[in-house]
């Protein structure tokens, strides 16, 4: 071992040397990736260190490398409140945007910017807190507020320094921020082992990530293979710059990712940018785009934060990549709503990162004005680099026997003959008691958005369906440990946990109630609306159609829909029989003051994130997220595939914003 020098001889001795061996090799290994010793010497002294510390427990430490191994299960995870919060940040997607984005700089600054450009890591977001250079807490994003206490987790990370390398002025406290990522390369053996034992698959690296991470078990954690790279800490104490930061984080013993660059100006950036573009698919991580950073902390002081990030930083987003496959067959989902939707099998292809087998093709319509057949050779990409769909056919490469497809004129679970009602583009199944419309109301019901209840997972409401355990959503506020016990899957603690879950749901919103309840047309943003407007369930129960209409931002579909559920026997038995089983849900809180306060938006079409998250930011800064164009809407947001409600916007005279626009006003101060 080079430059080890002999090894003392008493065992406190012992101890601290192999200790800082072993630490010395695993940051040459996991973080500067050369090693100068083999994996055999190295288990070693690993093992000799395991066995000193059992044979003598008082030599353990909270840095010893043998903490790496995972400790024993955790029955939850504690709630951390962040330092200071962690902040998204805003996106650019062409050269424009980021030429915008260095005018409002320099607006502020002047002429003189430096910029910083990284690799955007596809990973999930930590913090890391160091008392005195020892590692104490490691937490998730959360809601950027609060997040979750993975620590025992992330100790079994290798790249993740116990203990800092000692440096002049380091402060006693210290945070660093960065990404956990999982290595492209143990992402596809970690598939592979599970498609030898016939499980399903990882969906994508980032998600298989962050769910390592959140493993109540940090021996499973430990078995991931994960990395990390670090980019932000708190405080700097007397660095100047952000380049200085990243060389101060790999001086402290943090793995910081390698390929990131100082510009004069924004030229540079864009030349980093079109560098990368195709360069990024040689890498062992994901990455989907370049963060930008104004170097000069002092600049970045000066230009501040707006709510949801920081106006000295911008994400480029390279656009979502496209593979060409074979769709084999077209087949239909049947909804809660009873809306039966085509999706495509494929032939699995690699697509941003992750296998796809199965892609939207959005309805009927849709197929037959892409002229998508069954048999063709078509075009997939990600929308958002989050649901995969068919964009179109290679007609070059169509088969003769390619024929249209053909919507079918029946259920394909009860039987039932679909419906498509006038101006609807889905065709639809009315059989109140289709099994396959009650489990996809249970899975609505049960979901994050609506009554939260987690660990009650598609694969258990169909146990519980098959075995007569459930026929309707207050049916699982009656569950019982032994009808848990019946199903694959559980034993006496996770039927304990999930039970104290459901017990946990039953106190909750009216807006989450009113989403759960599955309600034809209303997603999130109406049942806030509606929560806000009328204040309890009854009051919901009780409106007739004209007062559901004149809620601002409920039109007249959604009214009449909102009136036909509450008029329906089974509808108002359901209600009945929650609100018996002890489901409480809370009045709404008041609404959000913030610079939109009064704003009233409408978003149509697809954007190139989430539509929920962007309705949460104009919620944050005050404004509603409405869902039906009036002449109270001051803005309306145009996607991919907009509706109607452009033409209903240009009728009326409301201003009408694109993507960037829209960032734009939510980033203004």
């Amino acid at each position: 071992m080079p430059n080890d020098g002999p090894p003392p001889r008493d065992w406190r001795r012992r101890a601290a040397w192999l200790r800082e061996q072993l630490e010395r090799h695993g940051h040459l290994y996991h973080v500067l990736d050369r090693p100068e010793i083999g994996d055999a010497e190295y288990d070693r002294l690993f093992r000799e260190l395991v066995d000193l510390e059992a044979a003598h427990p008082e030599l353990s430490t909270p840095d010893s490398p043998t903490q790496r191994v995972g400790g024993v299960p955790s029955e939850a995870f504690r709630k951390v409140r962040h330092r200071i919060r962690m902040l998204s940040l805003g996106n650019a997607f062409s050269g424009e945007e980021m030429r915008d984005f260095h005018r409002r700089v320099t607006r502020e600054v002047g002429e003189e910017v430096e910029y910083v450009t990284e690799l955007k890591i596809d990973g999930l977001a930590m913090s890391l807190t160091y008392e005195d250079g020892v590692l104490t807490t490691a937490a998730t994003r959360g809601d950027g507020t609060t997040g979750e206490d993975v620590t025992p987790n992330v100790r079994t990370i290798r790249s993740v320094p116990l203990r800092l390398r000692s440096v002049e002025g380091t402060p006693a406290v210290l945070e660093a921020r960065g990404e956990v990522y999982l290595p492209k390369q143990a992402f596809a053996e970690l598939n592979a082992r599970l498609e030898e034992e016939g499980k399903p698959l990882y969906a994508n690296a980032r998600n298989t990530a962050a769910g390592s991470v959140r493993q109540l078990d940090p021996k499973l954690t430990a078995e991931r293979r994960l990395g990390t790279f670090v980019y932000a800490m708190d405080p700097p104490g007397a660095l100047k710059t952000h380049f200085e930061v990243m060389r101060r984080l790999a001086e402290l013993g943090f793995r910081v990712n390698p390929n990131y660059r100082v510009h004069q100006g924004i030229e540079g950036v864009l030349e980093y940018i079109e560098e990368w573009r195709e360069k990024r698919h040689e890498l062992d991580y994901g990455t989907d785009g370049v963060v930008v950073k104004v170097n000069r902390l002092a600049q970045q002081a000066e230009l501040g934060f707006v709510s949801h990030a920081p106006r000295w930083a911008i994400a480029f987003k390279y656009p979502e990549e496209q593979a060409v496959t074979l769709l084999e067959q077209i087949q239909v989902n049947v909804g809660r709503t009873g809306v039966v939707t085509p999706f495509a099998v494929l032939t699995p292809v690699l697509v941003a990162g992750s296998t796809v087998a199965r892609a939207t093709l959005h309805n009927e319509d849709d197929i037959a004005r892409k002229d998508i057949r069954e048999g063709d050779t078509v075009v997939v990409q990600k929308a958002g680099d989050v649901i995969p769909e068919v964009v179109r056919p290679v007609l070059e490469k169509r088969s003769p026997e390619a024929r249209p497809w053909v919507p079918p004129t029946h259920c394909p679970r009860c039987g039932t003959l679909l419906v498509r009602e006038e101006g609807q583009v889905a065709r639809r199944c009315l059989n109140p008691d289709c099994p396959a419309r009650l489990f996809e109301f249970l899975a609505h019901f049960v979901s994050r958005g609506a009554m939260n209840i987690e660990g009650l997972g598609w694969r258990t409401i169909a146990q519980m369906l098959e075995r007569g355990m459930i026929a309707s959503a207050a049916d699982i506020y009656h569950l019982t440990k032994d009808d848990l016990l019946q199903l694959e899957g559980f034993a006496e603690r996770s039927a304990e946990k999930l039970l104290a879950t459901i017990e946990g749901s039953k106190t909750t919103t009216l807006r989450h109630l009113l989403y759960a309840l599955g309600i034809n047309h209303v997603g999130g943003t109406g049942a806030t609306l509606l929560a806000r407007e009328l204040g309890t369930i009854e009051a919901v129960e009780a409106a007739d159609v004209e007062r559901l209409g004149a809620i601002d931002g409920i039109g007249p579909i959604v009214a009449q829909a909102i009136w036909d559920f509450f008029q329906n026997p089974r509808s108002r038995a359901l209600v009945a029989d929650l609100l018996a089983s002890g489901v409480r849900p809370a009045p709404p809180e008041a609404p959000a003051q913030g610079r939109l306060a009064g704003k009233s938006l409408v978003i149509t079409g697809t954007l190139s994130r989430p539509r929920s998250e962007v309705e949460a930011e104009i919620r944050a800064l005050g404004g509603e997220a409405g869902s039906s164009v009036t002449k109270k809407t001051d803005w309306v947001v145009v996607g991919d595939s907009p509706g109607s409600k452009v033409e209903k916007a240009k009728k009326l005279g409301i201003e009408i914003l694109d993507e960037a626009g829209l960032r734009q006003l939510l980033a203004e101060p």
